[in-house]
């Protein structure tokens, strides 16, 4: 949305700057719940006329008010859902003045929407309105790793004990800089056992993973738990990525000696497009390039999946490398999304799966709302009852200038 001109500046562009600070340093201390208040202080010494927090739900369906007086809005119907699913704000005139609905964004992961009331609006309003979206999502970031109100808001339906321990383990939907993005969706939301995803980016590297634990129950929660801590504990403590694999495998043969998982553990150099992974006995990672796959491109031998090497005597294990291309896609994912089936038993389908990412990012969707739009694609496809658990993880490369 363009800055729409510069009204001339007047009593009510003034900001009490000593004000400002006030709240700025009271946010520090504001517990979750009293988030809606502090944001009406603040947009009140912004000039604004008020400002209400959306989160969004766990299955970006629904923008989740903060304040108990106001309904939810559907992200797929509303301007404020809009907002949310293009990331840019979006002006809408009500009967009680104009709403300015601004994204809320940490970094590259989407929050919600932050609701604006103001009586006109200018350029000098819009900078404020955006400014005061991009102070919430810090705060909103900061505060929801301990807080069980800011969980419970974005919660339709109670959650089962095994997802809650595996999603205790996830990291955000979304993580990027400027050379490269990652982003993932997991279902059932609130009954996943067996799946999770990873992705963080260190310095110039991009390292991603999925994995598909045996079963779905809590053992299998459990298994991927362990999985997931390994990996990290090892790749902090500076491992390479054959040395990560290891520490997993290592890891479930001393914990978990009954129980493996499938998986694919990637790193990729985002100064240089050089793409490293690993196979451990999972459906082989996808190359887009240029609106189409490279079929094979990222195929490699098999190797047993990852808490099986020792029984299987598999010395080593074998690390795999290519070179992308600017803004080539990688699309990890586990078997329960290609083999949803629905009510005539027709899968969903590798094809179909390949093709709704393609043509939904040809029509200009960022990754993560190509994703959005796809896990619910998957889920009607099988009634919203999926008999496996289905996660997708889509990085790109995007150098700048290239």
């Amino acid at each position: 949305m363009p800055d729409p001109p510069h009204a001339p500046a007047g009593p009510d562009a003034a900001v009490d700057e000593n004000r400002l600070e006030e709240l700025i340093v009271e946010a520090q201390t504001t517990l979750p719940f009293e988030l809606p208040g502090l944001a009406n202080r603040c947009a009140t010494a912004l000039g604004l006329s008020s400002a209400l927090i959306y989160l969004v739900d766990l299955q970006q369906r629904l923008l989740i008010p903060l304040d108990d007086d106001s309904e939810p809005l559907e992200v797929d119907r509303t301007s404020a859902g809009w907002a949310y699913r293009t990331v840019s704000p979006r002006v809408a005139d009500t009967d009680g003045g104009l709403i300015l609905w601004v994204p809320l964004v940490d970094g590259s992961e989407r929050l919600g929407v932050l609701a604006v009331r103001t009586a006109s609006l200018d350029g000098v309003r819009l900078r404020r309105s955006r400014i005061l979206g991009h102070l919430f999502a810090m705060l909103l970031t900061s505060k929801r790793g301990y807080s069980d109100w800011l969980a419970a808001r974005t919660r339709t339906t109670p959650m089962g004990l095994p997802a809650e321990m595996l999603r205790a383990f996830l990291p955000s939907h979304t993580v990027g800089s400027n050379k490269c993005v990652s982003t993932a969706v997991l279902e059932p939301a609130y009954d996943v056992a067996g799946d999770a995803f990873d992705h963080t980016v260190v310095k110039n590297v991009l390292h991603t993973m999925i994995l598909d634990s045996m079963g779905h129950d809590l053992t299998a929660g459990l298994t991927t738990s362990v999985a997931m801590a390994a990996a990290r504990n090892a790749r902090r403590g500076g491992g390479d990525l054959a040395e990560v694999v290891g520490s997993v495998d290592q890891a479930l043969a001393q914990w978990m000696p009954d129980h493996f998982c499938t998986g694919v553990m990637c790193r990729l150099d985002a100064a240089a497009g050089v793409l490293r992974w690993v196979n451990c006995g999972h459906p082989p990672p996808l190359l887009i390039r240029a609106e189409r796959v490279l079929d094979g491109a990222l195929d490699s031998p098999p190797q047993p999946p990852i808490g099986l090497v020792g029984q299987l005597a598999f010395p080593t294990r074998e690390v795999h490398e290519t070179t992308l291309e600017p803004h080539d896609r990688v699309l990890l994912y586990t078997d329960g999304v290609v083999e949803a089936r629905d009510a005539e038993g027709a899968e969903f389908g590798l094809d179909q799966f390949t093709d709704f990412i393609i043509r939904f990012s040809a029509a200009g969707q960022q990754p993560a709302e190509v994703l959005r739009l796809l896990i619910h694609a998957i889920l009607e496809h099988q009634r919203n009852r999926l008999r496996d658990d289905a996660t997708i993880l889509l990085f790109e490369w995007c150098p700048k200038g290239r």
